[in-house]
């Protein structure tokens, strides 16, 4: 099946296109402030697209100030007004997200379409698996993979019906194998752009674990054109993961790779606290570079010899090396700042 590239503000999903990394805001639409300030720390680690609820017309006003300072592509979240939709686009919203199983009859849907057709955006046909309609429900008996692909068939054929090509899909769960398989689906389904990733995955670290063996299974297999890794925590993890997961993957190269050891008796510093000091602070979507943080200066130059560059910690001193080889010593306390400095020369 020929699949369709879609642009997104000036990004392009599809067919030769790198998987693009996105998240969601979770502070309130309403509160231009922290919208923006997190906004900007999740556009700083790497966010490729941004989606943010828009559930008022004041959240409308807040959308409309954050496009005018975004870097990146925003896609406006809409649930159950198709109102808010329209309001929207015509505030600059790049793509919009509707459930049209809730966004109203065929009328509302078409008042939708014609709006994003007017303003040359796609939409992103949203479908869960406890939102399905219910003459689905009772087909299948449940939220199964093939009531989800029978929901997006009806939902795609309403939007394909008015004309509408301009389409993204996604279909999500918080079933690890239900998420894998609905999206294999999806891809023998449709030529349109697929969004994935487990819905409600949970806290960091089972989120982490469901999502990355659902999404690793699905993009080696090349399904997925845009992801988002979702979880309970600050958006910026979910940027985090999802930069790293291509990375490993092999589907995207820029990243900044950290090789660091787990500690031992003999490691005489806090280097959990200092590994992660330096990681809040790197510039993970730019560069290609492997980044070595060891906590012994005997050891850690020889085993993270295949680092680009690397401080290995003594009790006052670190040593810093290139490719293994040790050039310099640098106390402990210039750390964070002196190796800052390296990663921008070698970036």
């Amino acid at each position: 099946m020929n699949k369709i590239e879609i642009s997104v503000g000036n990004l392009k999903l599809g067919p030769g296109n790198p998987v693009r990394v996105q998240t969601m805001l979770n502070t309130d639409p309403e509160d231009y402030r922290s919208s923006l300030r997190q906004l900007r720390s999740v556009e700083n680690r790497g966010a490729e697209i941004v989606r943010i609820s828009v559930p008022t017309m004041q959240s409308v006003k807040i959308f409309e100030k954050l496009k005018s300072k975004a870097r990146v592509p925003l896609v406006a979240d809409i649930h159950f007004d198709h109102k808010m939709a329209i309001s929207a686009i015509k505030a600059g919203a790049d793509k919009v997200r509707i459930n049209p199983g809730n966004i109203g009859d065929a009328r509302k849907v078409a008042e939708v379409v014609k709006t994003a057709s007017e303003f040359l955006i796609p939409i992103r046909i949203g479908v869960n698996s406890g939102s399905l309609p219910r003459d689905i429900l009772k087909k299948h008996g449940h939220p199964n993979p093939e009531a989800m692909l029978d929901t997006m068939k009806r939902f795609v054929r309403q939007l394909e019906d008015l004309g509408f090509k301009a389409i993204i899909l996604s279909a999500k769960t918080s079933s690890m194998d239900g998420t894998v398989t609905i999206n294999r689906l999806l891809a023998d389904s449709f030529p349109y752009p697929l969004h994935i990733g487990v819905t409600e995955a949970g806290p960091l670290i089972p989120g982490l674990l469901k999502s990355t063996l659902a999404l690793s299974s699905l993009l080696r297999d090349c399904i997925g054109d845009t992801i988002r890794i979702s979880l309970t925590s600050p958006p910026v993890d979910e940027v985090d993961a999802a930069i790293y997961l291509l990375k490993f993957l092999g589907l995207r190269k820029e990243g900044i790779e950290i090789i660091s050891c787990p500690t031992c008796g003999r490691t005489k510093v806090d280097l959990i606290s200092l590994v992660n000091k330096i990681y809040q602070r790197l510039p993970l979507s730019s560069g290609n570079l492997k980044l070595a943080l060891m906590g012994c200066p005997v050891n850690g130059p020889g085993e993270a010899a295949e680092a680009d560059i690397g401080l290995a910690f003594g009790p006052l001193e670190a040593v810093y090396f290139e490719k293994g080889v040790a050039i310099e010593k640098i106390r402990n306390r210039e750390a964070i700042e002196y190796i800052l400095g390296k990663i921008s020369e070698f970036r």
